[in-house]
C-alpha cells in the first residue's frame, strides 16, 4: 500500500509541486521490475538507471527517502553522486559503501502520459572477521580443553580448524573446538579459519601446550676400558622440560673431577673422564618435573662382561645366575 501510494500519487505530486526541469526529456529502460546488486563493504556501487527522450522528470530514491530531483541533490551524503554519460543514463553512484547503505533503491521517471519506476535492492556483502579468538593454552594430559574462534560477516561466515601438525587434517569444529582428555600428540598450532566468500579468508591461530610427566625414551649403557671416557646417556620426553639427577647406588653425582654431567634440553649425559676398576657398576639417572619422576638403571661395564647398550644384563649372566639359584636349591647349600 506504502509503495503504491509514492508510486502513484507522491512522485507525481512531488513532480508537480516542486516543478523542477531535471534532465531533457527521457524514459527508463524498464528490463526488470527490480533487480539486485551485490556489492562489498568498502567498495563502490554504481546503481543504474537509463531514460529516453520522453522523459519530461526524473529523481532517485531511497525507500521514501529523495537523494536526487534532477540534477539537485537532496542527501547531505557525500559519499553519493550521479554518472552521467551523455543524455541516455542517469545512474547513482555510492562511494564506500556500508551495511546501512542496503536496501531499496527507486529512480523515477515522469513522461508526459504516466509516472515509471526502476526499483534495485542493493544488498551489501561483509567480509568474514575473526573478533574473539582463545589466547594460547597449556593444559595437561588427559584434560578437556575447549577453543573457541567467533567471526562475524555478511553473510554469516563458516568456521572450520585445523590441527597443522603434523597432518593439517581438518577437525570437527565450529565457533567451538572440543578436545576431550587431550594427548601429548594433540599439542601444537591450531587454526581458526573463517569464510564466506567475500574476500580472502581471515584467519587465526591457537598455540596448545600438552603437560606430561616424564618418559624415559632411551638409556644408553657404556662398554669402556679402563683409562679410557665411559659416556652414559638419558633421553626423555616430557613437558615442561626435566630436571636432571645422576646417582651411584645411592650417592648422588656433581660435577667433580673426572665426572661431568651435560643437559640438552631432555637429554642428559654422564661423562666419567678416566675409568677405573672402581667406576663399573650401576648408575641412575632420574627425570622429574611437576607432574611425575622416572628414574632408569644403566651401566658401565668392562668390555666382554656380557652387558648390552640398554643397561639391562645379558642373557648369558642371568643363564649362569639362574643355574647357579637351581644347584644351590639342590644341594641345600
Amino acid at each position: 500500500m506504502n509503495s503504491f501510494w509514492i508510486h502513484t500519487i507522491w512522485i507525481p505530486g512531488f513532480f508537480l509541486f516542486f516543478g523542477f526541469q531535471g534532465f531533457p526529456v527521457r524514459s527508463v529502460d524498464m528490463q526488470r521490475a527490480t533487480d539486485n546488486i551485490t556489492i562489498r563493504q568498502g567498495d563502490t556501487a554504481v546503481i543504474r538507471c537509463y531514460v529516453d527522450d520522453k522523459v519530461s522528470k526524473v529523481a532517485w530514491l531511497n525507500r521514501s527517502n529523495i537523494i536526487f530531483a534532477g540534477e539537485d541533490k537532496w542527501s547531505l551524503d557525500p559519499r553519493v553522486d550521479l554518472v552521467n554519460k551523455g543524455q541516455l543514463e542517469y545512474s547513482l553512484r555510492i562511494q564506500k559503501v556500508d551495511v546501512y547503505d542496503e536496501g531499496s533503491y527507486t529512480c523515477s521517471i515522469q513522461t508526459k502520459q504516466q509516472s515509471k519506476t526502476s526499483n534495485v535492492h542493493l544488498i551489501v556483502q561483509v567480509p568474514a572477521n575473526i573478533y574473539k579468538v582463545s589466547e594460547d593454552i597449556t593444559a595437561n594430559e588427559g584434560s578437556n580443553v575447549t577453543l573457541s574462534c567467533l567471526a562475524n560477516g555478511r553473510p554469516d561466515p563458516s568456521i572450520t580448524w585445523r590441527l597443522l601438525n603434523p597432518s593439517a587434517d581438518s577437525l570437527d569444529g565450529e565457533e567451538y573446538l572440543d578436545i576431550s582428555g587431550i594427548m601429548r600428540n594433540q599439542a601444537g598450532r591450531y587454526e581458526c579459519k573463517a569464510s564466506n566468500d567475500v574476500a580472502t579468508p581471515d584467519v587465526k591461530y591457537v598455540n596448545v601446550v600438552v603437560n606430561y610427566p616424564p618418559a624415559i625414551e632411551n638409556a644408553k649403557s657404556s662398554e669402556t676400558q679402563v683409562g679410557h671416557m665411559g659416556v652414559l646417556q638419558c633421553d626423555v620426553a616430557a613437558v615442561p622440560k626435566p630436571e636432571f639427577e645422576w646417582y651411584r647406588d645411592d650417592k648422588r653425582l656433581s660435577n667433580a673431577q673426572g665426572i661431568s654431567i651435560q643437559i640438552v634440553g631432555t637429554t642428559t649425559v654422564l661423562m666419567i673422564s678416566n675409568v677405573t676398576e672402581e667406576d663399573y657398576g650401576n648408575y641412575t639417572c632420574v627425570a622429574t618435573n611437576k607432574l611425575g619422576i622416572q628414574n632408569a638403571s644403566l651401566f658401565l661395564y668392562r668390555p666382554g662382561t656380557g652387558r648390552d647398550k640398554n643397561g639391562s644384563a645379558c642373557l648369558s649372566q642371568s643363564l649362569w645366575l639362574l643355574l647357579a639359584s637351581i644347584t644351590c636349591l639342590l644341594f641345600k647349600c
